[in-house]
């Protein structure tokens, strides 16, 4: 449990409103948990909890994504909330994963109530752009960002602000099964998170690597730094000799540029 003061409550707010606006622009990846843990960790005084905690909770949202119309979990509200309770209200790691996954539902509700009330919005710039009124296309674009951000922070804000014996009395009110079957179920959906990277990226050429990593883990020398460096270094080895990256190639060299220059030609695509 951890007293804030004010500069600390605020920086802890501004992170979950940049974690809200992340969590529709996504381009930092700032809503990630795994992110969101370590910066209100580095605030308290607590990077190291904040980093395993986010870690954890990260293995969690990893399969979670939007598909079409589908609105997935909310892994912003999940990773903020659950921080809070972990780092500043006292709550232990496996309670901040279990409670993490309701949280995550009950987000999912409250964003797609935000994106239903951003329709309004797209007609009201719609109607500025037809006026040629380009500061009120800007308004409704800011206005439908701010919406997702506070989405974030007012539950965040609200969190903080229950005496942390509150939040205690609550959390040793659930019942051991709700939070054992919670935790179980996070457990499971890490392997579907995987596995739905692994089937994205699986391929003939890139299937050799998973089985290397999972031998190399087999090592208890390599710690995770080490394995690190090994896995960048397996990814670097692969885009030089990677066929789709080094076209023409017969033989022996590549008729096709050198692969910095292949690698730019591939960026410029996107």
């Amino acid at each position: 449990m951890v007293d804030l003061n004010f500069i600390q409550i605020l920086l802890i707010l501004i992170v979950a409103l940049f974690a809200g606006f992340e969590s529709v622009l996504d381009v930092f990846q700032l809503h990630q948990p795994i992110i969101t843990g370590a910066l209100i960790g580095a605030i308290t005084g607590n990077l190291t909890a904040g980093l395993i905690l986010g870690g954890s909770l990260q293995l969690i949202v990893l399969g979670w994504m939007n598909i079409g119309a589908a609105q997935a979990p909310d892994a912003a509200i999940a990773g903020v909330v659950s921080a809070i309770l972990v780092l500043v209200k006292g709550a232990s790691n496996s309670e901040g994963i279990a409670i993490a996954i309701p949280l995550a539902i009950a987000g999912q509700v409250l964003t797609i109530f935000v994106r239903t009330m951003a329709v309004g919005l797209g007609h009201y710039a719609d109607r500025k752009a037809e006026e040629g009124n380009i500061r009120g296309v800007e308004v409704a674009n800011l206005t439908g960002l701010l919406l997702q951000g506070l989405r974030v922070a007012l539950p965040a804000a609200a969190v903080i602000a229950v005496p942390a014996e509150t939040v205690t009395a609550a959390i040793e009110a659930i019942p051991d099964w709700i939070t054992g079957g919670l935790a179980v179920g996070g457990g499971m959906i890490v392997a579907v998170g995987y596995a739905m990277v692994i089937n994205m990226m699986a391929s003939k050429t890139t299937w050799p690597f998973f089985f290397i990593g999972f031998a190399l883990a087999a090592v208890t020398e390599l710690n995770l730094i080490a394995m690190g460096i090994i896995g960048l270094s397996l990814a670097f080895i692969y885009v030089q000799i990677a066929p789709e990256f080094n076209q023409g190639s017969g033989g022996g060299g590549s008729s096709g540029g050198s692969v910095d220059d292949q690698l730019d030609d591939i960026l410029e695509d996107y």
